[in-house]
């Protein structure tokens, strides 16, 4: 499907007949798979134009940006021109909110557009310029890595970690004294989840790296990806060695294609060393994602890999057990797998010493907002406060800590420290001062999740789309007590009868801001 895309902008009916054919399916299963992902266009036009819809950018005058394209084109929101020329929409977060405002043109991402740049686009569009030619300062991407440390401070080239490593007991024991959690959320000891995988007999293992990173906000693996492939891959070739897995794969975000080629060449200079391919029993494929934030939970990014819809599984079976084919399989972030090279690259009892009792090591944070953003390392045990301070975040209202999903931090709680026992993060921190009109998150919270539920199960599929319609009733001045009601019985619904994750934490928002700012909530008298 990306193939098809990558020719006609779109996916033409003809084109996925002749692709159910040569897969010996039905058309309709085809339809099943596209019409899931949301980068998939089912219409022709030239000009494909996305523009990322997070709270970030939305304060920082996304709509009008987006509104001066439209009317300069003369377009409604989502609809193809009649000359089948262009369409303008919104899309979830595109991971570039240390970037102003961005949008991606035909699956490329678009920074720092202002008034100026909106009208050169418009004049490249009506030209019929292709964006081959478009100016090469449209797509500049500024990796602001702002605080380094341990991790961020050191450099390898291909091959320095592995070529020291020693017997497999003695790996082993260093990545049990490194004491590494996974980065993506849940941190799950990473030494315990490979023990798993690797007793569980099978012909063949595989690997994972976990690349969909969808998290409004989040930005932390684009950058690892981008300035330290190696320590990624690297990560990946450990942990083939030690579960004895002969394949990996690399589940690309479909925002961050743009990455695929550089990515690619780094695999193939690997291969030439002989790291990768069969001189190394270990190879590594990049799979590309074509929106859908719910992939980013592993089962369903399984299910992703395998051609299917991005729906997640139902567990147990874990992957350890029964992933990807059925065979067992690791499933770990970006940032796990640069940290567990870290972990050999200075040895499990010096990393050990990084961090917290129970949070070992060094924590990545993509920090955007009303404050210097960019990437920040920091060891865990570092508090809110002090992160805002470098930051250079001033009059903070409030922050969100680990996206959307995460939680709502105020002013009493910037004592707490960043550690898995007390304010666990996924990397997301969005800042706010206090100029800001906090209603605007909790919609944009609510949209989010309506419109990225899988739609598996009622709970998730109702209740997202539920909850949206209540915050902007209460939002528009026509709320009721019994609203809020609804509101606080729907957060308890998503999360204790949700299938995933992520209908889970859907209502993790509103149950903050009910709490925490009822005034958020104005009601009718």
């Amino acid at each position: 499907m990306h193939a098809i895309q990558a020719r006609f902008n779109y996916l033409p009916a003809f084109a996925l007949a002749a692709l159910a054919d040569a897969l010996q399916c039905s058309v309709a299963e085809i339809h099943s798979v596209s019409s899931f992902y949301h980068l998939f266009n089912h219409s022709p036009r030239a000009y494909d134009i996305r523009f990322s819809h997070n709270i970030i950018e939305i304060y920082q005058g996304k709509a009008a940006l987006m509104q001066q394209l439209l009317d300069g084109l003369q377009l409604k929101q989502g609809q193809v021109r009649p000359d089948l020329r262009v369409c303008v929409d919104n899309t979830s977060c595109i991971g570039m909110s240390d970037q102003g405002i961005s949008a991606l043109v035909n699956g490329l991402p678009v920074t720092h557009l202002t008034p100026a740049r909106i009208t050169q686009m418009i004049e490249l569009i009506e030209q019929s310029i292709p964006i081959s030619q478009w100016p090469a300062t449209f797509f500049q991407i500024d990796h602001r890595i702002q605080h380094k440390n341990r991790l961020l401070n050191s450099q390898i080239k291909a091959g320095d970690v592995l070529t020291k490593l020693s017997d497999k007991a003695q790996m082993w024991q260093t990545l049990q004294q490194a004491g590494i959690r996974g980065c993506g959320g849940a941190g799950f000891p990473v030494y315990q989840k490979w023990r798993l995988c690797q007793a569980t007999p099978a012909k063949q293992r595989i690997i994972v790296c976990n690349a969909d990173e969808g998290e409004p906000a989040t930005f932390k693996d684009r950058v690892l990806l981008s300035d330290y492939p190696e320590w990624v891959i690297e990560g990946m070739t450990i942990a083939a060695q030690l579960i004895e897995a002969n394949q990996g794969f690399i589940y690309l975000r479909g925002e961050y294609r743009y990455l695929l080629p550089m990515l690619e060449a780094v695999l193939a200079q690997r291969r030439r060393l002989g790291l990768l391919g069969p001189a190394a029993g270990f190879d590594i494929q990049i799979y590309l994602g074509a929106g859908a934030y719910v992939c980013g939970a592993e089962t369903a990014l399984l299910n992703s890999l395998e051609g299917q819809r991005g729906i997640p599984r139902a567990v147990p079976p874990y992957p350890v057990n029964h992933g990807y084919l059925g065979w067992p399989t690791v499933v770990n972030n970006v940032e796990t797998l640069a940290q567990v090279t870290l972990a050999f690259l200075i040895g499990g009892q010096h990393f050990a010493q990084i961090g917290t009792a129970a949070s070992k090591g060094t924590k990545l944070f993509s920090v955007s907002g009303d404050c210097q953003a960019g990437i920040y390392e920091l060891p865990f045990g570092t508090t809110v406060a002090e992160l805002l301070a470098l930051a250079n975040a001033t009059e903070v209202q409030a922050v969100q800590n680990a996206g959307a999903a995460g939680q709502l931090l105020l002013s009493p709680d910037f004592h707490r420290r960043f550690c898995f026992d007390d304010v666990a993060s996924t990397g997301s921190f969005m800042v706010f001062n206090r100029q800001r009109d906090l209603s605007a998150m909790v919609a944009n919270f609510a949209q989010f999740f309506a419109a990225e539920s899988c739609g598996f199960c009622t709970p998730c599929r109702v209740g997202t789309r539920l909850m949206a319609k209540t915050v902007e009733k209460i939002q528009a001045g026509q709320g009721h007590a019994r609203d809020v009601d609804d509101l606080t019985d729907l957060c308890h619904l998503l999360r204790h009868h949700s299938h995933c994750g992520l209908g889970s934490s859907a209502g993790n928002h509103i149950r903050d801001t009910l709490t925490q700012r009822p005034d958020l909530y104005p009601l009718k008298a």
